[in-house]
């Protein structure tokens, strides 16, 4: 299969495995951002390949992971009215609130629906006049620029009943948040392949400039990876810090202006609320002025008192500083088929990774 065999050749992988071993002379604490990465790592058992001295740590890419309780319990409140009908994606499903889910929800009998695309969300608009949809609409750049889209062809379609909960994420602000913090001590970084083929180079420029610290924006394929971590150990060692892209194929220094553009003509920036972390500045979005009628945060609901699980150590995990392994609650209490947090639910949550390959 052109462009999957390719990446997964073991004779290439075990030379670039050989490359790193002889470039690597001291320890050396590697974040991937990305949770599809995470889940690479593992399935392809990249940990154990490396040596000893290299420990890679995840971080916190999964949007739905770091959606807040309290964007849930928002969600869960809307769905409960009469003349609701609510559309997300199906991960969303089972992400615990503070007392419910939007999965209890549904089988309570709320008109929950899951839809695979963001224009999705305009047929159920416009195939339900006397309801109001709201489309609870979560993810990363990668996400936003389809949400972008929805919103305009909402407004140029006249669909007066579709709203949307805005709880998408910027992924820099987190990681400027996160290098800022004394917790956490990370030599190098990989970049997301997906959120930069939108983003390109220049918002990640900080990371070497700031922080003096390498980032590598890398593939998802195991000889991706193992060719993104080479480089950072490349760099590390050399103590040259830059932005460098592995992901070629798909990945360039400017990114995807249109899509940047789409996302600019409906959203500005805004702080935004990460699960288990809290307030980053300027790491949301919210609706510029002319796009305000569709907020569906406009609603007039009663919402819940937000509050989280105390022994769960999501926030902790999402930030690098612990493991699902040191969670009391894993695989006893928190498992796939009872999530107590999020980064139990998602495919892409460290819990869930580790649940299905530790």
């Amino acid at each position: 299969m052109k462009f999957i065999d390719e990446f997964r050749n073991k004779e290439i992988a075990e030379g670039l495995i050989q490359k790193i071993r002889k470039t690597s002379t001291r320890p050396i604490q590697l974040m991937e951002v990305c949770g599809t990465h995470t889940v690479s790592i593992f399935r392809y058992g990249i940990r154990g390949l490396l040596p000893e001295q290299i420990r890679l740590i995840s971080g916190p890419g999964c949007p739905v992971c770091v959606t807040p309780n309290s964007d849930i319990d928002f969600a869960i409140a809307l769905c409960r009215q009469k003349d609701v009908i609510l559309a997300t994606f199906g991960d969303m499903l089972k992400v615990p609130g503070s007392t419910s889910s939007l999965q209890k929800e549904k089988a309570e009998g709320r008109d929950i629906r899951i839809i695979y695309s963001s224009l999705d969300a305009l047929k159920i608009g416009k195939g339900n006049p006397g309801k109001k949809v709201v489309f609870f609409a979560v993810g990363f750049e990668t996400t936003s620029p389809t949400i972008a889209v929805a919103i305009l062809r909402t407004k140029e379609m006249g669909i007066p009943n579709l709203f949307f909960l805005n709880s998408q994420k910027r992924v820099p602000p987190a990681l400027f948040a996160l290098l800022q913090s004394p917790r956490i001590q990370i030599d190098g970084l990989i970049l997301p392949g997906h959120v930069s083929a939108i983003l390109g180079t220049a918002p990640y420029q900080f990371i070497s400039k700031e922080f003096h610290i390498p980032a590598v924006i890398t593939g998802f394929e195991p000889l991706d990876i193992l060719q993104g971590i080479y480089l950072l150990v490349r760099q590390i060692e050399e103590k040259k810090p830059e932005i460098e892209i592995q992901y070629r194929r798909i990945v360039t220094e400017e990114g995807n202006p249109i899509a940047r553009a789409k996302m600019d003509e409906v959203f500005e920036k805004d702080d935004g609320n990460w699960r288990g972390i809290g307030w980053i500045p300027e790491s949301g979005y919210r609706f510029r002025e002319t796009f305000n009628q569709m907020d569906a945060r406009g609603f007039n609901v009663e919402v819940e008192p937000s509050r989280e699980h105390p022994e769960c150590l999501c926030g902790e995990v999402l930030q690098g500083i612990k493991t699902p392994l040191e969670c009391r609650l894993f695989k006893k209490i928190c498992h796939p088929e009872n999530p107590v947090g999020p980064c139990m639910v998602s495919i892409e949550g460290t819990c869930h990774t580790f649940f299905k390959y530790q």
